[in-house]
């Protein structure tokens, strides 16, 4: 049986205490998922656009699996399962709206499957109203067509921890195990230092409650993800402890850092807000992140009082220590790190929103129902005017890397080739050419290779206008392109005239 916010404690203890399976359930509860999925999908393309061209991280990941592109740096934070998301297609095709439709469907169908975990948990209707919620922030939305990994360590999160909890009620299922397990290698296959986190709260449980099954489950998933990160440590950093000394590096240097208020001023669509300075939003976008402990907190009052409390306890845990490496360990923010937590938090808020519009009598119950309509309204239309100017902003960005390649290619830095300097990386992709850096975090050469890479290819430093070039590249001719000074390595391949 299903249980709402409001069904009698003799009933919804029976059901906590997993004294029997859930039942079979009505196939409009999987419509109704499916639905929403469809729905979420369509969003995705309608509004983000399958032209919008490869983010500056994307192309890291994606270039790692194309014959296309040269392979960008890979550094130390990142982990290869994006890659190997993004295979099926980018390992035979170049087309960005291929790549974006492929992965707006598959993001579909991983908000489904994740939905569907929690069946018999929650009630049909708190799910939809969950997946609905975290479906339309705008940093769902945005980066559900990206080759990007938290929106997969959110969809995993939630399939583990569903999964979880439907064991303890059902042991005798060998599929919610191996649930559990999918979740977990998810999650690691995605972020292994995520999914570590995020993994914490189900690690502690199933070793209180003495069920080496669900424990072997949750380890047995993060090491199935996460072993490929540890060899790639040895076999390219030098071992696991040096491969995590690079990445806190690379991060800023891990510790106590508060960066609650970077993750504010993030929200108004800066995909990355590092350093994390300037003004805050305007209150109105950043509303909805100050009600949404509130609502998660009712949400579990609501639970702890019809005595159902471990089915909102569990994600209400995952989703706090997902949060706190990012609110309080580094020194910068991106909205895309919390994608776990909201995705985790989602259900108790759904359950508290239920419990506002049905659980009140007399005349509370018109003024709550009409208070959550307007605020939902208005939290939707914020999501959405964020979403739209994120859209843009980065397809401008994207578009003027386009126009600095075709500069490039006037120039004669063609394939095969070499860029290095400001925003190599991007610039170097859509040039068709490799990346290089001397320095900083993404190095991977020095400048006698470049050197000698300018005798055998196209060579080229990109600085900005009036920015200082590297010593190498200083007596190369100069030529400006966009807002661009570009030095093209002197050689039998540089420009003429």
């Amino acid at each position: 049986m299903t249980h709402g916010a409001g069904a009698p404690p003799t009933v919804t203890r029976r059901s906590e205490e997993g004294s029997r399976p859930a039942g079979p359930r009505p196939a409009h509860d999987t419509r109704a998922l499916a639905v929403l999925a469809a729905v979420f999908t369509l969003a995705q393309l309608a509004l983000v656009r399958p032209t919008l061209g490869l983010g500056w991280d994307e192309i890291v990941y994606t270039s790692q699996v194309t014959t296309h592109h040269p392979a960008a740096f890979f550094s130390a934070p990142r982990s290869r399962g994006v890659s190997l998301l993004v295979a099926p297609v980018a390992s035979w095709s170049d087309s960005t709206v291929l790549l974006r439709i492929y992965l707006a469907l598959l993001s579909g169908l991983g908000l489904y499957l994740a939905l569907r975990a929690w069946r018999g948990l929650f009630p049909t209707r708190v799910l939809v109203t969950a997946g609905a919620f975290f479906a339309f922030l705008w940093v769902t939305l945005f980066y559900g067509p990206q080759a990007m990994p938290n929106y997969w360590v959110a969809i995993g999160a939630l399939i583990a921890a569903g999964a979880f909890l439907r064991h303890r009620r059902g042991p005798s299922s060998a599929g919610t195990l191996w649930a559990v397990v999918a979740g977990a290698a998810l999650m690691a296959w995605m972020r292994p230092t995520d999914a570590v986190w995020v993994s914490i709260p189900l690690l502690v449980l199933a070793a209180a409650w003495r069920r080496p099954r669900l424990l072997a489950a949750v380890v047995g998933g993060l090491l199935a993800g996460g072993v490929p990160w540890v060899i790639e440590a040895y076999a390219s950093f030098g071992g696991l402890s040096e491969r995590l000394a690079e990445a806190s590096r690379i991060q800023g240097g891990l510790g106590l850092h508060m960066a609650v208020d970077d993750q504010l001023r993030s929200l108004g669509g800066r995909a990355l807000c590092r350093p994390c300075t300037g003004e805050m939003p305007h209150p109105v976008v950043t509303l909805w992140w100050f009600v949404l402990p509130l609502l998660a907190v009712l949400g579990l009052v609501v639970a702890v009082r019809a005595h159902r409390a471990l089915r909102t306890v569990v994600p209400l845990a995952c989703a706090v220590t997902a949060a706190l490496p990012y609110l309080f360990t580094i020194e910068y923010a991106a909205p895309r790190f919390l994608q776990p937590a909201y995705a985790l938090l989602a259900l108790p808020v759904a359950d508290a929103l239920w419990y506002l519009v049905t659980a009140p009598r007399g005349r509370w119950r018109p003024v709550l129902r009409g208070v959550v309509a307007v605020g939902l309204a208005g939290h939707l239309a914020v999501q959405l005017t964020v979403l739209v100017h994120t859209v843009n902003r980065s397809d401008a960005s994207r578009q003027d890397w386009a126009r600095t390649a075709e500069g490039l290619h006037r120039l004669g830095v063609r394939p095969p080739c070499l860029v290095t300097g400001h925003e190599s990386i991007p610039i170097g992709y859509y040039t068709g050419c490799s990346s290089g850096a001397t320095a900083g975090n993404n190095e991977n050469m020095t400048a006698a290779d470049i050197r000698r890479t300018a005798g055998r290819v196209p060579v080229a430093e990109i600085t900005r206008v009036g920015g200082r070039p590297n010593a190498y590249a200083r007596s190369w001719p100069v030529h400006r392109v966009e807002d661009y000074e570009i030095r093209v390595a002197p050689g039998p391949h540089a420009p003429r005239g």
